[in-house]
């Protein structure tokens, strides 16, 4: 499967293959440079680790063609080139909803980099037909995560699932709602 890229004014998002996301287990040097970017000093991002990205491997090695996007993507920030996180889904859509998350390096939070990835994630999955809500799960402590979600229109609907013996809280956002364009400071 190819990688598919989505642009924003200020990043590049690279969806993973099993190419990428086996280098990124195994060799930090060489997965950067698949991504044509320096090798980052901190890797990976928060709430991710050696766990997560196996399971992510896993997901894009059962993967079908069809599938594409559907899973991780790297934010490459573009000037200059440094990877500062990552975006995506946890699976395809199904009955009409899919599932967004992320999480960027410390050193890159309160850019507004989180806001613009999920942003045009969003805006990517609700150009397919199979997508009708987009969801979000977070901690309800997690302020900035959830100040992320409001900014691209994302409503409190309730809780979440259980995640780690921790309840979360849970976040939709419809074709109707979605903010697609930044506002100041975003």
């Amino acid at each position: 499967m190819q990688a598919l890229r989505l642009l924003t004014t200020r990043l590049e998002l690279v969806s993973a293959t099993v190419e990428l996301a086996q280098a990124e287990i195994r060799d930090l040097s060489t997965f950067a440079g698949l991504l044509s970017v320096p090798t980052p000093a901190i890797w990976p991002p928060p709430l991710n680790d050696e766990h997560s990205q196996r399971k992510f491997l896993a997901s894009l090695q059962k993967a079908k063609p069809r599938d594409a996007g559907w899973n991780l993507w790297f934010c490459i920030r573009r000037e200059p080139p440094e990877l500062i996180g990552i975006a995506g889904f946890k699976d395809s859509p199904k009955e009409g909803f899919v599932e967004v998350g992320y999480s960027i390096l410390e050193a890159h939070q309160r850019n507004g980099y989180c806001t613009e990835a999920v942003r045009v994630l969003v805006g990517w999955a609700l150009q397919n037909s199979a997508v009708r809500v987009v969801v979000g799960h977070t901690l309800p402590e997690l302020t900035p995560s959830i100040r992320v979600m409001e900014k691209c229109g994302f409503v409190l609907v309730g809780d979440g699932p259980i995640e780690d013996g921790r309840q979360t809280i849970r976040y939709e956002v419809t074709p109707k709602r979605f903010q697609p364009f930044a506002s100041q400071g975003a």
